[in-house]
């Protein structure tokens, strides 16, 4: 049975091998320590699911407050990923359903979803899903950018 939960320490290897699945990058580094902070975290919620012992999809939930529309907040979410082996059995369907209860149940006033522009099947999922890919325009500006344009480390 396909399970939806927050993350837990223990999902360290699970979501470092699932993060190398979204990104190449040599310096993706899951660390248990941070997914127990994270897990009590009532504004990030990094969410996985978890088929037969194994956590086959995960998704970070951020919760956000906004003055625009009263006490109701937004919710951005990032680094949503299955299993390569995963993909089309339902799992991330479920992963955005749970995410969707969630917000509803935070009284989000909407839901934006970042994904990298290559990710074209990602993409084409979104939307099925009903997420608008041409309503707004994400803008990214990476650690090393902001450290090459001059101004001072952390």
């Amino acid at each position: 049975m396909l399970t939806v939960r927050r993350a837990q320490p223990d999902d360290a290897g699970y979501l470092q091998r699932l993060y190398s699945q979204l990104v190449d990058s040599a310096f993706i580094t899951v660390l248990p320590a941070r997914l127990e902070e994270l897990q009590h975290d009532p504004v990030h919620e990094l969410l996985v699911a978890e088929y037969g012992g194994t956590v086959i999809a995960s998704a970070l939930l951020i919760f956000c407050k906004d003055a625009m529309f009263g006490f109701q907040p937004f919710a951005v979410v990032e680094n949503v990923i299955v299993d390569e082996a995963q993909r089309g059995t339902g799992v991330g369907r479920q992963l955005i359903r749970t995410i969707e209860q969630r917000c509803i149940d935070k009284d989000c006033s909407k839901i934006m979803l970042l994904s990298s522009a290559h990710r074209i099947q990602a993409h084409a999922f979104f939307e099925r899903a009903g997420f608008k890919g041409d309503s707004k325009r994400g803008f990214v500006k990476y650690r090393r950018d902001l450290l090459a344009s001059g101004l001072p480390p952390d």
